[in-house]
């Protein structure tokens, strides 16, 4: 009796969605690089004799008070810049789903459920330490993977992980990053306001109909985009939640009417090509910079903040639960579904992964400042716990998975020379 083939972990995808994977892996290094320098100045600054400056620039106010956008330039920042970075989170994953390798159910299970395992097992940890206290608002902090800090980290321990790896890697972050808006947008929503919400349904939907339609005039839809967004900000929603919609608006698959093998990219990529720069090159670190800085006051205060309940569940989820959630989710799809890891990669490699997604940040910050406010003493040691617990992680993640790089960089010498196996078309076009 013959019994079907075993379904393989992490085995190659086509060459175009390689390419494309390594493309936007590239430009997200480069952010992150961006990103840490970001952080740094912040640390600095907040921490020299020049301190108040620092606080007294993040704290500057303007805008419109009518149109409940009298904010500050730390939350304009939140608010605003991270739109964009969801925006961009919104076109990936879209993408991914419907035009890229993992539009196969099969393949799309191990990132989901390692995503899911990523998300839960951090929360119950953090409930853990923070139960029956009012701390335990800040649940969701080390939940996120933030992948621009992740492949700078990769970038400077210099590791050649694998394509099947790579794509892994960003799958699961980005599907963090919808587990995350999700969590914002159901949990962290305290007053809501119908009418503005049902408003802003007119932009997006207008928004909507040009997209389909591939008009790509940005003195258009940056007007709808924008209006879009501070309306879902004054129904109380977390703005960031209408750059995620409006990522989901634009189309991906080239229309039969207009397509053709000339007939250029899709919306989803050329807006990718234009807005990922500008996501993760500015927004992202301009966001690190106001959020990042906190007075830490030498050892003494690192070490107090550090013992504070919030600060040791946030350490211990990115740093364990991330691991645990993230190993143990994809364990179990490989146990339930009998399938087996590619034969050139071991289950180390995935536990190196893991150990990464355990560097959050961008996210992290901004589920912080939500839970507690921003500059509260709260919500200062969660940006002590964040940074710790993602160095922690860091540190962890290059030693295991530079003790495996020699492994990898055979695997991507091999990839790099064996570009007929998937001669596919290029389905992303418009």
């Amino acid at each position: 009796m013959s019994h079907p083939a075993r379904t393989s972990l992490f085995s190659r995808g086509s060459w175009a969605e390689d390419s494309r994977i390594a493309a936007i892996l590239r430009k997200e290094t480069v952010g992150g690089a961006l990103l840490l320098i970001g952080t740094v100045i912040a640390l600095v600054w907040a921490n020299s004799g020049w301190s108040n400056s620092y606080f007294a620039l993040r704290d500057v106010r303007f805008g419109p008070a009518a149109l409940h956008l009298d904010l500050t330039l730390g939350q304009w920042a939140a608010d605003g810049l991270l739109a964009l970075f969801f925006f961009v989170a919104g076109l990936e994953l879209k993408r991914e789903f419907v035009a890229g390798d993992l539009r196969d159910p099969r393949r799309a299970a191990v990132p989901v459920a390692a995503a899911f395992g990523g998300v839960v097992t951090p929360a119950l940890i953090y409930v853990a330490f923070n139960a029956r206290t009012d701390d335990v608002a800040g649940w969701a902090i080390p939940t996120a993977t933030d992948i621009a800090f992740a492949l700078a980290v990769l970038a400077m321990i210099a590791t050649h992980l694998p394509a099947a790896l790579r794509t892994f890697l960003l799958t699961l972050a980005v599907v963090d990053d919808l587990m995350a808006i999700t969590i914002i947008a159901v949990f962290y929503t305290d007053d809501l306001a119908i009418v503005p919400l049902l408003l802003a349904l007119v932009p997006l939907g207008l928004f909507t109909v040009l997209v389909q339609r591939r008009v790509r005039s940005f003195w258009l839809l940056v007007p709808l985009a924008t209006v879009t967004w501070a309306l879902v900000h004054a129904s109380g929603v977390h703005a960031t939640v209408a750059g995620v919609l409006l990522g989901f608006a634009v189309p991906v698959i080239r229309s039969a009417k207009n397509g053709g093998p000339d007939a250029g990219p899709g919306l989803a990529e050329h807006f990718e090509h234009v807005w990922r720069p500008l996501s993760s090159g500015f927004a992202v670190p301009v966001f690190a910079f106001f959020s990042a800085g906190v007075a830490i006051g030498g050892l003494s205060g690192l070490g107090s903040a550090l013992s504070d309940r919030v600060a040791l569940g946030v350490v211990v989820g990115l740093v364990a639960g991330k691991a645990i959630g993230v190993l143990g989710a994809t364990w179990l799809v490989a146990r339930f579904t009998r399938a087996e890891l590619d034969a050139d990669l071991a289950w180390v490699d995935v536990f190196g992964l893991a150990l990464l997604a355990g560097v959050g940040f961008t996210v992290s910050l901004l589920i912080g400042e939500l839970a507690f406010g921003a500059g509260s003493p709260a919500d200062d040691h969660v940006k002590v716990a964040v940074l710790t617990g993602s160095i922690l992680a860091s540190l962890l993640a290059a030693v295991v998975l530079r003790l495996r790089n020699r492994v990898y960089r055979r695997l991507c010498e091999e990839e790099s020379v064996d570009t007929d196996r998937d001669s596919i078309p290029d389905v992303y076009q418009r």
